[in-house]
């Protein structure tokens, strides 16, 4: 329950909203209470001709009987004008001024007598029903007033609730480390982000209820109850350990089977977002069969957790229901047969003793959601309890562009358990063009990852101008490098707003970018030109559009440093060629880092380094690799021989 309630994190504007959401439920309880009276009021004939005389032990003593006298005694006393008729005001006028005759009512009668009473002499509810239909309307659209604003403050709370947890979660998980998102996949990220906080958002719905709204409820209804008759009002404590073992056995219930269907969410997203991710090779491939049937297991698994929880959900409100109504019965036969209370007064108790039932018959239902909340707040908290590995130091500076130079000096790092870098040392000086060669998966991507920090260096130092990484702060060393991956991310917007990328360009300053990477020349054959829409991940533009559009993004935010990361692997020789002259004419403006396995885009490199298993095995110019360095020697030959039987 701490967790949900830490999950919620009261803002001032959510504290508002909750102590409004309080004041109404304060209303709507006033607004049960003032029903259930009138209903009292309104159902109530007038005074009994017995009322007038003397207390139930004494007409016993007399075996039950009235005589005349009595009659004429009380006809004297009450016909004080000696008009010669008794009405029912002079009646009630004469009850509430002879104490005895008053005392000799029980208690409830005595409380509702004085109530009922003054209520109908003030709006002379006898005389005309236009009073009777106003006193009516009066109360329904008080408690229409306050039940309307009730539910509507505390969906409000939901919705601001839920809007602050989704920003917490997506804000804590972008400063997550790159070993965060290879532990958990798309499916599991985005179930959180949504679903769970959705939940806990409407627990606190239900926690509001249970916890506010409901103990101000019963608390007030067992009041009145007892002031009015404590015999009936004993049949509570015989209802409420009925209503409480249920509870209990539901409550440990849901909780457990939420949890295992959570996970199943977990899964059941991430296959379908695996499926639709790669429909084109599921297409080509006939897979669809397949793909159903793991859609479809993961499905019926799903089916099965949800009725097992509706099952628990909903089978609480048909026991409870049977327990209060025998309640309610039992009130209603020991009221008019032992205790002969008249059935205005019979209403009004039963009509509290409703609403003492009816929040903790809800209260099981609500309980569930809670526990719900509390499932997906353990959830939640398991990502937001995870804190950055990669933080800046106390004393972080902002790193300026590049002056001198950037070097690695025994850099070792590791995936787990396995090494993908060692003993690592080279350097690139300010405006130089270096690449990094080698077969697949000897560390070259994670050279280009380390520069940035997305992961840390375990053993060995990276250093900027002579200043470890660690010096200066995140953001600043993320500003001055610009980064073009072998797979562009481009979003659902623009192509002006994909190319400034969030950043406050101007229009002069994009097109620039896009001159210089070679893709002004299609942007401006399109309709809209810049404000052209691209769709999902861009895929209304080919392989080599999406390209240079990146390329356009990197360029326009004049970063000092530029690492293209197989940015041409994909791509045609047209559009490989266009890339390749926006590097060249970079060349010697900024810092370039560039990775290829297509070699004619590393021509015009300053130095090449050539990796292998992690480690430097020869480093400097194309001409001097080409001599020096077996590997490259190979590499080149099979390029640029696979290049001319492309040709042929």
């Amino acid at each position: 329950m701490k967790l949900l309630l830490k999950a919620a994190k009261l803002t001032r504007r959510h504290c508002i909203l909750f102590i409004l959401t309080f004041l109404t439920l304060i209303g709507l309880m006033i607004g049960n209470y003032m029903e259930v009276l009138t209903l009292g009021v309104l159902s109530d004939t007038g005074v009994d001709f017995f009322t007038l005389f003397p207390s139930e032990k004494e007409k016993e003593k007399r075996g039950g009987k009235i005589s005349f006298s009595d009659v004429e005694e009380k006809w004297k006393a009450i016909d004080k004008e000696e008009e010669g008729i008794i009405t029912k005001e002079k009646v009630e006028r004469y009850l509430l001024t002879q104490k005895r005759e008053v005392n000799s009512l029980n208690r409830f009668n005595r409380f509702m007598y004085k109530i009922k009473y003054k209520i109908k002499r003030f709006l002379r509810i006898q005389e005309t029903i236009k009073v009777f239909i106003v006193l009516l309307f009066f109360v329904a659209s008080f408690k229409a007033f306050f039940l309307f604003f009730s539910r509507f403050t505390t969906q409000m709370l939901s919705i601001q609730i839920s809007r602050s947890l989704k920003e917490r979660y997506f804000d804590h998980i972008q400063h997550l480390p790159m070993s965060f998102y290879q532990k958990y996949n798309i499916g599991t990220l985005s179930s959180r982000v949504s679903g769970d906080a959705n939940q806990i958002a409407h627990s606190m719905n239900s926690f509001i209820t249970n916890y506010l709204q409901t103990p101000l409820t019963i608390l007030g209804a067992l009041v009145i109850c007892f002031s009015l008759s404590w015999q009936l009002s004993i049949v509570i404590f015989f209802g409420l350990p009925m209503i409480a073992i249920p509870v209990i056995f539901v409550t440990r219930k849901v909780k457990k089977i939420t949890r295992q269907l959570q996970r199943n969410q977990e899964r059941f997203s991430s296959v379908l977002i695996d499926f639709l991710a790669g429909i084109q090779t599921v297409k080509m491939f006939a897979m669809e069969a397949f793909s159903f049937k793991k859609y479809k297991e993961q499905n019926n698994q799903m089916a099965k957790l949800e009725t097992k929880t509706a099952k628990y959900d909903l089978l609480t409100r048909p026991i409870l229901h049977t327990i209060t109504t025998a309640c309610l019965a039992s009130v209603m036969i020991f009221g008019l047969h032992i205790l002969h209370m008249k059935v205005s007064e019979l209403i009004v108790f039963v009509g509290m003793l409703h609403l003492f039932y009816e929040p903790v018959k809800k209260f099981a239902e609500e309980n569930s959601n809670i526990q719900k909340g509390v499932v997906a707040a353990e959830r939640l908290y398991e990502v937001l309890n995870i804190r950055p590995k990669i933080q800046n130091s106390f004393n972080a500076i902002s790193l300026p562009p590049l002056k001198k130079s950037i070097e690695f000096e025994k850099v070792h790092f590791r995936y787990e358990d396995q090494w993908i870098l060692k003993d690592l040392s080279f350097r690139i000086n300010k405006g130089e063009t270096v690449a990094l060669v080698g077969e697949t998966g000897v560390g070259k991507s994670t050279v280009v990852q380390l520069l940035p920090r997305l992961y840390e260096v375990q053993k060995g130092v990276i250093r900027i101008d002579g200043k470890p990484l660690q010096a200066y702060s995140q953001k600043s060393l993320r500003k001055q490098i610009a980064f073009v991956p072998q797979k562009p991310f481009l979003f659902y917007d623009t192509i002006e707003a994909n190319i400034a990328h969030g950043g406050s360009f101007s229009q002069e300053e994009i097109i620039l970018a896009a001159r210089k990477a070679y893709a002004h020349e299609f942007i401006e054959l399109l309709p809209k030109g810049y404000g052209t829409m691209l769709a999902e991940t861009g895929k209304n533009f080919s392989g080599g559009q999406q390209q240079r559009l990146a390329i356009a993004r990197a360029l326009v935010k004049k970063a000092s440093i530029l690492i293209l990361d197989e940015a041409t692997s994909s791509l045609d020789a047209l559009s490989e060629e266009k890339i390749k002259m926006a590097i060249k004419e970079l060349h010697g403006e900024i810092t370039q880092i560039i990775i290829a396995h297509r070699l004619t885009t590393i021509e015009y490199a300053d130095r090449i380094i050539y990796l292998d298993k992690g480690q430097k095995i020869a480093e400097g110019s194309k001409e001097e690799l080409l001599k020096t360095c077996p590997e490259f020697r190979l590499l080149w030959k099979m390029h640029f021989h696979a290049k001319r039987e492309r040709v042929k």
